[in-house]
This record gives C-alpha cells, sequence and structure tokens, in this order.
C-alpha cells in the first residue's frame, strides 16, 4: 500500500516502529499533492518547510525523545487558521498574502506534538458557504466527481483528505462546515463540543457558533487529533477549563465492542425528511437498521423548533459576522485600495472592501447590519436568539430519551458545480440538519454511510451527543464503522472511482 493512502494512525505506528521516516511520508504526500492537487484544488498554499519540519521530527525521535502517536503525520489545515510563516487568507482577496506573526493555538499544539503541515487548504471566503464555489480563488473539486462540489465551506479540507493528499485535516464548522463536507466526501469530521477547543488564532466568522475540529478517514484519527487540539486555553475566553477524557481510548473502545446494548439512539422526526434524496434517505435507515439489529434501542424524538434553526441561524451569523468583518478596514492589516484622485479614509475603506470581498461576504454583511440596526435589532436578532434558547430546549429534551441522536449528515449527495451558486437560499438549506448543533453548541459527527444507489456518490450519517459528551460521538462513531466496513467489505474510500487510488488498495494490499 503507498504511504498516501494509509490512515494517520496506522502511519504514526509505522513512523514509531522505524519503518519509515517522516521526511519519507510528508514526501510522499508533497508527490500526491503534485500529481492531483491541479484538478482538486484542494490547497491554497503548500507549505515550503515541511520537509524541514518532517526532518526535525526525525532528528526528536533519532535522540530516544519520546514523541506522541501522529509524530511525524502531515496534516493539511484550513486557510480559516492563523499559521506563522505560511499565508493566512480565510479564502479572501481581502487578505491576500497576510501572512500572521503567530500561529493559532490548535496549530501550535499540533506543531509541538510533531505534526507536519503541508499548507493551507481552500474554503469558501469567511467561511460563508456550503460548497467552496465562494472562494476568491476559485471552487476545490470533489474527488469522487471532479465537477461535483466537495461541501462548504470546508470542501478543501475535505477534498484534499479524499483525494489522499493529506491523511488528516482541520477544518472549522460554523453551521455544518466540517460534517457537510465530510458527508459528500465519504470522509469524518468532527464539530466538537463549543468551547473544547480553542478558536484562539481562528479568523472568526460567528464567534458564538465557530468551532475547530477535525477531518480524517476514519472515527480513530479524527480522535487522536481531537486529543491533541483540545482542551483550555486561557487566550479564548469561551474555553471550557473541563478535563477531558481521551477521545482515541473511546474510539478503540467502540471498534471493540460486540454488542449496543443498552444504548438507546434517537432518530431526529424534523431531520428525517421524505424530502431528501432517495439515496440519502435509504442508506441512512439502513445504518439504522445495522445499528438495531447489533442491539442498539431505536427511538424516535421530536425537536419541534428545529423547523426555524436556518432562519434564525441566517440571522444570528450575518449579525456577528458584519461586527467581526468591520476590522478589514484597510488600516491595519490586508488589502488596501486607494481611490483615483485619493480621498478619505471612508472613502478608501469602501474601496478596499468593495474591491476584497465577494458577493456572499457583501450579502451577509448587509443582511446582518441590518438585523442590528435600531428599530430591527429586537423583532429580528432578538427573535432570532429567543428561537435559539427553544432548540437548546428541544435537545435537552431530546436527551433525556436518547443517550445520542442521528441524522443524515446532509439531505443530498454532492451537486453539481454552478448548480446552486446562484440560489442563496438553496445553497443556505444545505445545512438544514448541521445547523441546529451550532446552535446548541453540542457536539457533532459525519461519517460514511454509504453510496447513493442513483448516483454512487457518498452519504453521511450524523451523529449528535450532549454538550460535553464527545466521547459518545468516537465511541458510537468507531463502532458503526466497524459494522459498515464489515458489511462493505471495505472502507468506503478505497471505492472512489475519480482521482482517489481505489485501485492501488486492491493491487497492493487485496482490498476489495
Amino acid at each position: 500500500m503507498s504511504l498516501f493512502t494509509r490512515t494517520a494512525s496506522s502511519l504514526g505506528e509505522m513512523l514509531a516502529a522505524g519503518e519509515v521516516s517522516s521526511v519519507e511520508v510528508t514526501q510522499a504526500h508533497l508527490d500526491r499533492i503534485a500529481a492531483v492537487d491541479a484538478d482538486v484544488h484542494a490547497f491554497l498554499h503548500v507549505n515550503a518547510g515541511a520537509l524541514d519540519a518532517a526532518a526535525a521530527v526525525d532528528k526528536r525521535r533519532s535522540a530516544g525523545e519520546v514523541l506522541g502517536p501522529l509524530a511525524g503525520v502531515p496534516i493539511a489545515i484550513k486557510d480559516v487558521l492563523c499559521t506563522l510563516g505560511m499565508p493566512s487568507t480565510a479564502g479572501s482577496r481581502i487578505l491576500e498574502g497576510w501572512i500572521p506573526p503567530y500561529d493559532a493555538t490548535v496549530v501550535a499544539r499540533l506543531r509541538s506534538a510533531g505534526l507536519v503541515p503541508l499548507g493551507k487548504t481552500n474554503m469558501d471566503e469567511f467561511a460563508m458557504g456550503s460548497s467552496t464555489e465562494h472562494s476568491a480563488y476559485g471552487a476545490s473539486h470533489n474527488p469522487w466527481d471532479l465537477e461535483r462540489i466537495p461541501g462548504g465551506s470546508g470542501g478543501g479540507s475535505a477534498a484534499a483528505v479524499a483525494a489522499f493528499e493529506a491523511p488528516i485535516a482541520l477544518g472549522s464548522d460554523t453551521g455544518g462546515s466540517i460534517r457537510q463536507p465530510a458527508a459528500v466526501t465519504g470522509s469524518v469530521g468532527v464539530k466538537p463540543t463549543y468551547g473544547g477547543v480553542s478558536r484562539y488564532g481562528a479568523i472568526a466568522l460567528a464567534s458564538s457558533l465557530d468551532q475547530v475540529g477535525p477531518v480524517s478517514r476514519n472515527v480513530l484519527d479524527s480522535a487522536l487529533v481531537h486529543d491533541i487540539i483540545g482542551g483550555h486555553d486561557p487566550r479564548d475566553s469561551t474555553s471550557l477549563t473541563d478535563q477531558w477524557p481521551s477521545f482515541a481510548a473511546a474510539a478503540r473502545e467502540g471498534a471493540a465492542a460486540e454488542s449496543l446494548k443498552g444504548v438507546r439512539i434517537g432518530v431526529v422526526k424534523e431531520l428525517d425528511s421524505p424530502g431528501f434524496q432517495a439515496g440519502v434517505h435509504q442508506r441512512f435507515h439502513e445504518a439504522l437498521d445495522l445499528l438495531a439489529a447489533n442491539g442498539a434501542e431505536i427511538v424516535e424524538v421530536s425537536a419541534p423548533h428545529f423547523e426555524y434553526a436556518v432562519a434564525a441561524y441566517y440571522l444570528i451569523l450575518p449579525a456577528e459576522a458584519s461586527s467581526n468583518l468591520a476590522k478589514f478596514d484597510s488600516v491595519r492589516f490586508g488589502m488596501r485600495v486607494n481611490p483615483p484622485g485619493g480621498g478619505t479614509v471612508e472613502d478608501v475603506m469602501a474601496a478596499t472592501r468593495e474591491a476584497g470581498f465577494g458577493d456572499e461576504v457583501k450579502r451577509r454583511i448587509i443582511l446582518g447590519t441590518y438585523a442590528l440596526s435600531a428599530g430591527y435589532y429586537d423583532a429580528y436578532y432578538g427573535s432570532a436568539q429567543k428561537v435559539r434558547t427553544l432548540i437548546q430546549r428541544d435537545f435537552a429534551s431530546a436527551f433525556e430519551q436518547a443517550d445520542v441522536l442521528v441524522s443524515p449528515a446532509a439531505p443530498t449527495t454532492a451537486f453539481k458545480l454552478g448548480e446552486k451558486i446562484n440560489d442563496p437560499l438553496a445553497m443556505y438549506l444545505n445545512d438544514v440538519t448541521t445547523i441546529p448543533a451550532n446552535l446548541a453548541g453540542i457536539p457533532g459527527m459525519g461519517l460514511p454511510a454509504g453510496l447513493a444507489p442513483e448516483d454512487g456518490l457518498p452519504v453521511g450519517i450524523q451523529i449528535m451527543a450532549p454538550a460535553r459528551e464527545d466521547a459518545r460521538l468516537y465511541k458510537l462513531g468507531a463502532t458503526l464503522e466497524r459494522l459498515l466496513e464489515d458489511k462493505w467489505g471495505h472502507t468506503l474510500l478505497s471505492q472512489a472511482p475519480s482521482l482517489a487510488p481505489g485501485e492501488m488498495f486492491a493491487a497492493e494490499s487485496g482490498a476489495v
């Protein structure tokens, strides 16, 4: 099996055993990026110092230093995260070429643990989008079908993992931007409990909704990354001070579980819509049947206020975005456009924001500013926050009846590039199943549930747990992953027909 087709955990084991060096592993992934990224466009920037970072890890290991389980493993980083020595643009022209003077906390923790940053991945501008088509630097493509979207806003990270350009990646999730791309690319994506992972150094979209999390090809790999990036950060005022369990241990326990007896799995009636794509509905219910056959109790729960989640979200998010993006004013950093003939600071600011922001960013800034304006604050923003409280109460009630909740991770498989770009409302509805978790601050996981029979594209299932109970996601997720792979006889990504090297799995490892 080629080095770039291996999971992060298996690479970590090979590195620890001395079977391969980090330089060799990193070079294999850099070669893969060079070979396929012109078609995928997962990366906005490839780290010129990746091999030096890998060599430093090899030196630490040869000196006898005890390293973590992922030391020497390459990782891709969503361009919303600040990185010392690498551009951080948030997918926007207004930050083109900007190199931060510091690392985001999660990036610093990855470096300290010995992971090797491969580069920065493409995204919708300032994470505003569901398809990565709103990137100022061009859309990313889904490795399963290059004419389709890889999800958004973190489509670059998901595409990099699915195209075997990186074994793992970091994303950010404001309304589903980790879980929805995972669903349509056949990867695993986790949104941790709000406050469970530091947001320091993450370029803010909506501060009460944003959360950083892992993207990977299996549940264990996401758990290993979560163990590294999670935990309290005094530089983030919203960071929880909890002592977290090992998520990797929870994943391993779930993978070894022989039965799900005693586990109550709640199906959210409002997120199991007959209006979803038929193949999505079919694969979701097949996964439920598999869980029930292995001892789980399946119960239907109702969350009556979820029908208002999208509307509330698209008032709260733009309001917070209009405030957060006010800092991009041409004065302190980033792009500056001087109007012909000069002008006042306000003239420069207006010209810069006109040139630097894309249509979707402008749309949401205007909407958010309107929702916060005098005379409309209570009617719009205030009402949306009241709906948010009702959604949180719906979750609390549901978790009294079930240990975890499940739903499809996206209502459809990947749609074609350009299909919805001119229909903002249709684009917004792509996150209908993922948005409630962000409004409530609870953790959620998206993982593969199979391929839709009508188009052969990945379908994702979402698992949600109460706040602070992220370990439940990894435990049940790993169990379901094992059950599905036993059923299929292979990992889902080994079957990807386009750029993902399915033939290599079959030829080199005997997998089918």
